[in-house]
């Protein structure tokens, strides 16, 4: 298939500012960049002066967490905001390696039993994805938490040596096979336990492989500075670039924020570390999440029963009265949907109990299933951190198939709010806000072969309105489907 895209501003990704030219893309490549005027082409885009980038690279998502991308292989919420390529497998949890081919630590996330695994490696699971049709390019860390628990279970205690051996071999293995790193979720129940020397001995196998360590900081409130530190020591220790997943700044610790983003920009001389953020001032959260950390039980079924005794209420209440039930909104209640888009406060007065009552009862009727929407990050402080060279700007986000639940606006208008905030806010130009979510996050990620317009790259295209920042059209590698990326350094360096 040849494609010729003209009459656009090239915003080329790699930073250099827009000029107008003609892309030319035969089968899935760009073949040239020019005056096409009179090429004769299968189809022909008339891009009427708009800007035409490279597809953004995000490089923090959730589809494979909630299994939309084999439930929703079209993955159109990324598409229609001008994403082309998604990185999965963060915060300690993947779709492979599986040590006995069960997914049950997806189970806070989606229901297992609704796909068929047919994989346990990481080599069987992108050789599965193959056979669907995606809409964008994926690939996949190594969730450290996926293979912990298969090793040790429920059980919260150090590894032994033996199964240290062999988680080391199980990463090793999945790095050869085409994963892109490793992610830990230090912040979640099977990711607690995780020591610091236990993360350094796993993640120096990075290094061999020019891979990336992803991680959920272990405290992102009253320890953030210290959850910091320690991933700047394993970054440190370890030489393999490091990036700090979704580092928002939560109401109430500003000032340990602001310290934060001092500490990675003054470790840039021994540590490769960068963060990503989204530009929104909501976070997700699952309901057990919510719940003080000594009530988090390692299955819904330990934290449902644990929040049943009447020993644990009082406490349990009494932390839980510290959120904001007018700032809290039901996104999703399975088996509930008269619940969702009602704010914790509307639920608390129909029942007529306290917020904090009405949260538990939301979450004994769901099993803990249901999510909400809380506006909890100061966005000003949030639009300072994304000017810093070492920020992404990832979705933290999915695209699920429609359904009876609110969708974030992360997942549908990430990108071309950055872009919005960007230009309005004077924050760059917009060559350098088009580099930072394309060209910088693929050499990041060694997709060599995509994130800017150049001959000879990946035809990933993103034809974005020059006036209003909104995405007209996209073309996922010249043929409009993703593929199944591997690591390109997976062979490791001889």
């Amino acid at each position: 298939m040849s494609l010729l895209i003209k009459g656009v501003q090239v915003v080329d990704g790699e930073g250099k500012p827009p000029y107008l030219a003609d892309v030319l893309v035969q089968k899935n490549v760009i073949g040239a960049i020019g005056n096409f005027k009179n090429k004769q082409t299968d189809e022909v885009i008339d891009g009427l002066g708009n800007y035409l980038m490279p597809g953004f690279i995000d490089v923090d998502t959730d589809s494979d967490h909630y299994l939309d991308i084999f439930t929703h292989p079209s993955q159109t919420d990324f598409t229609s905001q001008g994403v082309t390529t998604i990185i999965g497998g963060h915060c300690g949890s993947s779709l492979a390696p599986l040590l006995y081919g069960t997914l049950e630590g997806l189970d806070k996330w989606a229901d297992p039993s609704t796909i068929n695994v047919n994989w346990h490696t990481m080599a069987e699971f992108l050789s599965s994805l193959d056979k669907l049709k995606l809409g964008v390019n994926f690939g996949s860390l190594v969730g450290y938490s996926t293979v912990r628990r298969a090793l040790t279970g429920d059980n919260e205690r150090a590894l032994t040596h033996s199964e240290l051996a062999i988680f080391k071999e199980v990463v090793s293995r999945a790095l050869r096979e085409g994963a892109f790193g490793l992610s830990t979720g230090l912040g979640y129940v099977h990711g607690r336990t995780a020591k610091p020397e236990e993360i350094k001995e796993l993640v120096s196998i990075l290094k061999n492989f020019d891979a990336v360590y992803a991680t959920h900081l272990r405290n992102q409130t009253d320890r953030l500075l210290a959850s910091v530190r320690e991933t700047i020591d394993v970054a440190s220790a370890t030489g393999v670039q490091t990036l700090i997943s979704h580092l928002r700044p939560l109401k109430g610790y500003e000032d340990q924020y602001i310290k934060a983003l001092e500490l990675i920009e003054h470790s840039a001389a021994q540590a490769s570390i960068f963060f990503d953020v989204y530009p929104h001032d909501t976070s997700i959260y699952s309901l057990y999440s919510l719940l003080p950390r000594e009530a988090q039980k390692r299955s819904a079924e330990a934290t449902l029963e644990h929040i049943a005794k009447p020993k644990n209420l009082k406490t349990i209440e009494k932390n839980l009265a510290e959120l904001d039930p007018d700032n809290m909104q039901i996104a999703s209640a399975p088996k509930y949907d008269h619940l969702v888009g009602k704010t914790i406060r509307n639920v608390a007065e129909d029942k007529g109990i306290t917020p904090a009552k009405a949260l538990l009862e939301l979450m004994r009727l769901t099993s803990l299933k249901a999510t909400v929407f809380y506006k909890d990050v100061n966005l000003d402080l949030l639009t300072q951190a994304m000017v810093s060279d070492r920020c992404f700007i990832a979705s933290n986000g999915h695209s699920p198939l429609p359904g009876k639940f609110m969708k974030h606006e992360r997942s549908t208008n990430t990108f071309p709010k950055f872009l919005e905030m960007a230009s309005k806010l004077n924050l760059m130009p917009i060559e350098k806000a088009v580099k930072k979510i394309t060209s910088l996050p693929a050499k990041y990620f060694d997709l060599n072969d995509r994130g800017a317009i150049k001959e000879g790259k990946i035809a990933d295209l993103a034809l974005v309105g020059k006036d209003d920042l909104k995405v007209k059209e996209v073309v996922v590698g010249g043929e409009r489907r993703g593929a199944i990326l591997r690591h390109q350094n997976h062979k490791g360096k001889k």
